[in-house]
């Protein structure tokens, strides 16, 4: 085994390339950084002085080395590095991750910045502002909302047992520390917070969209996003989001906010879904990258307010 940070890295990064892990140097990185628990910066210090490998602290058990490769011979079978490090960057934060809750992605970061940007206005404007975020999962996009926005109030519904414990874990860890007001809400998208209809002013989602027929390339996401968080049923994969338009149309206020993520080639199903559910202005807005991924609409501001029922909204 090497026994300096520059031979280990360089034989790590070349075991990920030959696995065809896209950035098999960084990921070498990022996973020795975690082994020693110190920050990326000092390992690629440690690495251009090819200085010896720190001895970690462990009293006992295997040594750094032997433990950082282990780590690469996992993320060589295309484990995500997430579930390895046990954490995932979303925006300013960083959240607990690991199987059972899909992994937050940087496309969703814009999703969550259009929610952002809504409720800094509804603040500006009022003093305070309810958001709901439905199929959480991990947390990342309610918590992004509650942190950078004072005076938010974010409801975070997600179904799913296992990644709702996900979104504990992150909500207690985060919001706690920040003094963001972030609530959980186990429950079904889809008819979730009834009492709250006709009062939200914004409702942001990233829900399972991915058709039945489009299994992911990535290993990473096929063999371990769970596939409740993948898969949006019906053919085309938008019948959760379907729901999803659905419980904003019963949520919003007149005038309030929604806005979905979606696949490229499901623009113009998020559109027709949008306006099914009886929102208007719908539009198509960009990831940070120029493609098409989320849906962004408003309810009528002559809507009824206060509370409605699912059957006004003829469900």
């Amino acid at each position: 085994m090497p026994d300096t940070v520059g031979a280990l890295l360089r034989e790590a990064s070349r075991r990920l390339a030959v696995a065809g892990v896209p950035s098999p140097r960084t990921d070498a990185e990022l996973l020795l950084a975690h082994v020693l628990d110190v920050p990326r910066g000092e390992v690629r210090r440690l690495s251009l002085l090819d200085a010896p490998l720190p001895d970690g602290g462990a009293p006992a058990g295997p040594g750094p080395g032997e433990r950082f490769a282990g780590l690469v011979e996992r993320r060589a079978r295309r484990e995500p590095l997430q579930h390895l490090t046990g954490a995932a960057p979303f925006r300013h934060l960083e959240l607990a991750v690991g199987p059972g809750v899909f992994v937050p992605r940087p496309e969703t970061e814009q999703v969550a910045q259009v929610a952002v940007d809504e409720a800094t206005a509804v603040v500006a404007d009022r003093g305070s502002v309810v958001v709901v975020d439905l199929c959480t999962g991990s947390g990342a996009i309610a918590l992004a909302v509650a942190t950078e926005v004072p005076g938010a109030v974010v409801h975070a519904v997600e179904l799913d047992r296992e990644a709702y414990r996900w979104t504990e874990r992150n909500v207690a860890a985060v919001a706690g520390a920040a003094g963001a007001d972030v609530r959980p809400v186990r429950g079904d998208a889809r008819t979730a917070l009834t009492a709250w209809d006709g009062t939200v002013d914004v409702v942001v989602s990233n829900p399972p969209y991915v058709p039945p027929t489009a299994v992911p390339r990535d290993p990473e996401v096929a063999g371990h996003d769970p596939g409740v968080a993948l898969y949006g049923l019906g053919a085309d994969g938008l019948e959760v989001p379907r729901g999803v338009a659905r419980a904003a149309a019963r949520l919003l206020r007149p005038g309030g906010l929604f806005v979905m993520e979606h696949a490229e080639v499901q623009a113009a199903g998020a559109r027709e879904l949008a306006a099914a559910a009886g929102l208007v202005d719908v539009r198509t807005a960009e990831d940070l990258t120029g493609r098409p991924r989320m849906v962004v609409a408003r309810q009528p501001v002559d809507a009824p307010s206060g509370r409605r029922t699912v059957t006004d909204w003829g469900e």
